[in-house]
């Protein structure tokens, strides 16, 4: 097995060596190999996704990715800061389902905003459509405003778009995640007011009759952002389009406690897969030994499951980190009294300590 390492930004090299180091405890027949991504990239080579590290993408069996992004690059013209490559990656991939679990450990209830008994044993997965919305529809871009009450005036504008079979690939993988789940799934659109959630909706009703034993409910978006703070463990399996699961997901992540505790995986049609943690570059602490690398670790062990299919390695993962709080052990992130706090090569040492 192969797998590309593309630590990018800020904190990325820092988390991506723990994770490392957690994967190559395990003594696994995998071969990384290392590519700059994101604001690495441009200072090597001038641009965010080199063609090398796009090569070395598609010939890997999966790519582990740390972040991307700095406030130095802001300035850039937007085809060249480093957010770019991440959206180069799953075009390039053919990424179009982004998993994001949402799981709140018993050991760390205290450090979400929520009162325990509304997180406490949660566990949910969202499911974010990655290829339509409005991140890649045309037109978009810069003008005057031709009509309106502000005639003349700049505007900017881009196009919310998804096809019936981008919505159907996601309904379908949404639906078979569901199975070996609690048989629950919630459709999130904005039916009532644009006519591509009513696309979606339509589909979802139309998917879901394929699948009798799993069921189906329809949520506008605003309400499903205000139950997942409401209820939270309403939800079993969430799936929604490009732009609200950016949003939701990001959501869901505080309900554990730390973005910092938040795996994620994007897949395509041949479960190849692109590895990262939920949380971004935070170049406000890097290399500072502050950053939680649990969302990098726990997400090589989703690197594991779905793409390498080696079950059993990250099922010792996650047993691991699961001990690791169990035991005590806290970054800053979701550090509180009466348990010790320990930096980013700690707390990767800790889980290869109980992975021993």
């Amino acid at each position: 097995m192969k797998v590309a390492v593309l630590p990018g930004d800020g904190i990325g090299p820092e988390i991506i060596a723990e994770a490392l180091k957690v994967l190559k405890v395990l003594d696994l027949k995998i071969e990384f190999e290392h590519a700059d991504v994101g604001g690495a990239a441009y200072e090597s080579s001038g641009h965010p996704l080199p063609d090398s590290t796009t090569k070395l993408a598609l010939a890997s069996d999966a790519v582990l990715f740390g972040a991307v992004g700095d406030w130095k690059y802001d300035k850039l013209e937007r085809a060249l800061r480093p957010e770019q490559a991440i959206l180069g990656l799953r075009k390039h991939l053919g990424l179009y389902a982004n998993f994001r679990p949402a799981i709140c450990y018993a050991e760390l209830t205290h450090a979400s905003s929520l009162k325990p008994e509304l997180i406490n044993g949660l566990d949910i997965l969202i499911i974010r459509e990655l290829t339509g919305d409005i991140y890649f529809g045309q037109p978009k871009g810069r003008r005057k405003a031709v009509d309106g009450p502000f005639v003349g005036d700049d505007e900017g504008f881009d196009t919310m778009r998804y096809t019936r079979s981008e919505i159907e690939r996601i309904m379908h993988t949404a639906f078979k995640a569901a199975e070996k789940r609690s048989k629950r799934v919630t459709s999130v659109d904005k039916s009532n007011v644009l006519e591509t959630s009513q696309l979606w909706r339509d589909v979802a009703t139309e998917v879901g009759k394929m699948y009798p034993h799993i069921e189906l409910d329809h949520m506008y978006v605003d309400n499903a952002a205000m139950q997942l703070v409401k209820e939270p463990k309403k939800f079993d399996v969430l799936v929604t389009g490009n732009m609200f699961g950016d949003i939701l997901s990001d959501e869901a992540a505080m309900l554990t406690g730390s973005i910092g505790m938040l795996p994620s995986a994007s897949l395509n049609s041949k479960s190849q897969g692109l590895y990262e943690p939920s949380h971004g570059s935070a170049p406000d602490i890097a290399g500072k030994g502050l950053a939680n690398p649990l969302a990098t670790i726990l997400s090589s062990a989703m690197m594991l499951r779905f793409s390498l299919n080696m079950e059993s390695a990250a099922l010792r993962i996650e047993k691991a980190v699961q001990a690791v709080l169990a035991s005590g052990l806290r970054t800053p992130d979701i550090y509180s009294d009466g348990t010790q706090r320990v930096g980013t090569v700690e707390m990767g040492n800790a889980v290869v300590a109980a992975i021993k």
